[in-house]
């Protein structure tokens, strides 16, 4: 009788470790690569996603991802962009990781004219999705630079595009998008630079994103308070979890933010995003700080994106590893 109690408990046992591993293959990956490894900094805005069946997508690549060498990134299937300003298409980049301070990164490789991410694209054979006018000067830049033009993607509002278990849309952000002199080169470029303006690519968007376990995570890009927020983010497609920037000026900042998230779009967690400051030492909110603010004012939980650290949420958008 000993020897079948030890077996049936080694069974149960068995059942539970692997009901265990079932749930945690059945999350969705969350990944920072910020500047500096185990901390939020100031330029850090990209996240790699990745889907329980593989499917890896990089949002807002920016100025923290050391270019298409940076060992963190491994396949991505698509690249995804809010909109075309520097410290979100990348219009140069760090040239390793821990390069100057948290809160005054180093980023001293050019990616002009092509940005970083359209080199992560051509350097990986990936797609790059964006809505409003962007696609045509994401194809362009994808053929000058060696890559196929048909690798850029439209998705426009209220439409939806899929990639392997990801089904991606564009919402509205309230923000602007002119794209830089610099990225077009040139005498129209020059002539651009001397006048002081910039290209108008359409307007800049958010996505959702509904992976396939479930969950659907909104990506508010840049943006401020939007009625979208609530009857499109949450109305129509439920997000559960939310990444919002919270930097103020720019954008919403942290009181705008929370509001955002406890009245519009009430996901059960929320990833905090674009703080334009160095938000934490040690790994540690810093006091006084504008993601403390965030954090005091948000009802639901609130995770702080540590460069290099993974996080995974079920189909209902709760951190169910690596979140502090």
């Amino acid at each position: 009788m000993q020897g079948l109690s030890r077996a049936v408990a080694a069974a149960l046992l068995g059942m539970t470790l692997s009901g265990v591993a079932a749930a945690q293959a059945d999350t969705v990956k969350i990944t920072p690569l910020g500047s500096h490894v185990g901390e939020f900094c100031r330029l850090d805005r990209a996240l790699i996603l990745e889907d329980p069946d593989g499917t890896r997508l990089l949002y807002d690549a920016g100025r923290t991802v050391a270019g298409p060498d940076d060992p963190r990134l491994g396949r991505i299937d698509a690249v995804l962009v809010s909109h075309v300003h520097g410290d979100h298409i990348g219009d140069r980049h760090a040239s390793g990781l821990d390069a100057g301070s948290c809160a005054m990164p180093e980023s001293d490789v050019s990616a002009m004219p092509n940005s970083n991410s359209v080199n992560i694209a051509v350097a990986k054979d990936s797609l790059i999705v964006t809505g409003s006018e962007m696609p045509r000067f994401f194809a362009n830049r994808l053929q000058l630079a060696g890559g196929a033009p048909e690798n850029s993607v439209l998705v426009r509002f209220g439409a939806s595009t899929q990639i392997g278990g990801v089904t991606i849309t564009t919402v509205p952000a309230t923000h602007s998008n002119g794209l830089a002199p610099g990225f077009i080169g040139g005498p129209l470029g020059e002539a651009l630079q001397q006048a002081g303006v910039t290209v108008y690519v359409g307007p800049p968007t958010g996505y959702v994103l509904t992976f396939s376990n479930g969950l659907v995570v909104y990506l508010s890009g840049d943006t401020g308070i939007t009625a979208e927020q609530d009857l499109v983010v949450r109305g129509h497609y439920g997000s559960e979890l939310a990444v919002i920037n919270i930097g103020n000026t720019f954008t919403t900042g942290p009181t705008e933010a929370a509001y955002v998230i406890n009245e519009l779009v009430q996901p059960n967690t929320v990833i905090a995003s674009h703080a334009n400051e160095e938000a934490t030492r040690n790994g540690e909110v810093l006091p006084g700080t504008r993601t403390a603010a965030f954090i005091e004012a948000t009802a639901v939980p609130v995770y702080v994106p540590l460069s290099g650290l993974t996080m995974a949420f079920d189909g209902d958008g709760r951190c169910v590893e690596g979140c502090s």
